[in-house]
């Protein structure tokens, strides 16, 4: 069992390059099914979970020749299986887009109930009633979701909430589908737009991503022999972000989107801190105490769910007493119990929690709960005094590349050990 050891507390201070979008990658790499052919993707985060939906492609057919660590040529040319194994699409959210990329090449899929992060309920009704409008069969039983359908026709798709999974499965599902779909009420995160434009780059015909309308006219076939490169990460970028304030550091987040950032930057200006616009870059830096907040989680383009740990780590060092409200998951604040070890005040209830801002936090061994709550971890092991172990980091790895050597460029002491 790998852990990590961080000694602190450290300023962060330097230069860090963000990789391809994670949540943007476990879409993308789906929606290669839906092509007859050969298309290459490119600046793919190296990460577990990359690694494993390129495992599931290959059991259902595609073959994937890795050109280097960040890019990829699919062949979908010969899919040759629908049924995904339940033992790897159960190990993460995001296996669920195989269902709407299966039904629109193959006319049905099935597929093991999503996994991933313990965060609470992961309904899926969403995109239910999403392949059900469009004519498909849905059976859920034994663990796995069963699709079919003779024919996707076009209609118009409701979303009851806004679902950034539901919306991408619509689309995936509808591109290939007889006529036109129209999905309202549709989310709007950068990458959805990612995905859309990867579908059009190879002959899609979808129109209003990035808007809660969205419009797909469904075309016969996707064409291949196109390149794409996926879009940088809006969470790592957002993540150094809030590391270079609650280290009181100064950190240049190269290669990323500053328009995707902007709900993070009004905050970290609200609270004390400084942000620089270069373009395809931003400079983050803070010289004291962060001020009191309250941050409410909220769909694109509000504050985003996955950034919230982060900033619980900035808030309870803050001056004053932080409010921190989850709309997104209902078990999003287990990383608060971690924090307390290292001597934070917070008190979670339900979705709900108030952070007492602490002088300082003190090295402890401590546990990541999920993914992002993990990296808001590595960034208190940061600040912290003295030295803290932390343990489950299985989960980092599955949305964060070489987090650990990033953060030493930045002049972090952390090591990865075997235990």
């Amino acid at each position: 069992m790998d852990k990590l050891v961080i000694s602190g507390p450290t300023r962060l201070k330097g230069e860090v390059t963000i990789s391809g979008a994670k949540n943007a990658a476990v879409a993308i790499l789906p929606a290669t099914l839906l092509i007859e052919g050969v298309c290459r993707i490119e600046n793919l985060p190296n990460i577990s979970d990359v690694k494993m939906y390129c495992k599931i492609l290959e059991t259902l057919g595609a073959k994937i020749t890795w050109l280097s660590e960040h890019e990829i040529e699919i062949d979908s040319s010969n899919i040759s299986c629908t049924q995904a194994s339940i033992d790897l699409t159960s190990k993460f959210r995001a296996s669920y887009y195989l269902l709407g990329s299966l039904l629109g090449r193959c006319g049905q899929a099935e597929v093991g109930l999503p996994g991933g992060c313990n965060l609470g309920a992961r309904p899926i009704d969403q995109h239910i009633k999403a392949f059900e409008a469009l004519g498909a069969k849905v059976e859920v039983a034994q663990g796995k979701i069963t699709a079919k359908v003779k024919r996707l026709i076009g209609t118009s798709i409701y979303m009851d909430i806004v679902s950034v999974g539901a919306t991408i499965n619509a689309i995936l599902a509808a591109v290939l589908a007889d006529g036109t779909t129209t999905i309202d009420n549709a989310a709007k995160e950068p990458h959805i737009v990612d995905v859309a434009n990867f579908l059009n780059t190879m002959g899609a015909d979808i129109r209003g991503a990035g808007t809660d309308v969205i419009k797909i006219n469904g075309v016969k076939k996707l064409h291949g022999n196109t390149s794409y490169s996926v879009v940088p990460d809006q969470i790592e970028a957002g993540t150094f972000m809030l590391a270079a304030v609650a280290s009181k550091g100064d950190i240049t987040i190269k290669n990323c989107i500053p328009e995707h950032l902007d709900c993070i930057t009004a905050k970290i200006v609200e609270i004390g801190g400084t942000v620089e616009d270069y373009g395809d870059s931003i400079r983050v830096y803070m010289n004291k105490r962060p001020t009191k907040a309250t941050v409410k989680t909220l769909p694109y383009p509000g504050y985003p769910t996955d950034l919230q740990p982060q900033m619980g780590v900035v808030l309870s060092m803050a001056n004053g007493t932080s409010m921190i409200h989850e709309s997104i998951w209902e078990s999003r604040f287990q990383y608060t119990a971690e924090l307390n070890k290292m001597g934070a005040k917070i008190t979670a209830q339900g979705k709900s929690a108030v952070f007492e801002g602490v002088s300082e936090l003190t090295g402890a061994p401590i546990y990541a709960t999920d993914l992002r709550a993990g990296a808001a971890l590595i960034i208190a092991g940061i600040v912290a005094h003295g030295d803290t172990q932390l343990y489950n980091i299985d989960h980092i790895d599955r949305g964060y590349e070489n987090i650990e050597e990033k953060f030493r460029k930045l002049g972090a002491n952390i090591q990865r050990v075997v235990e």
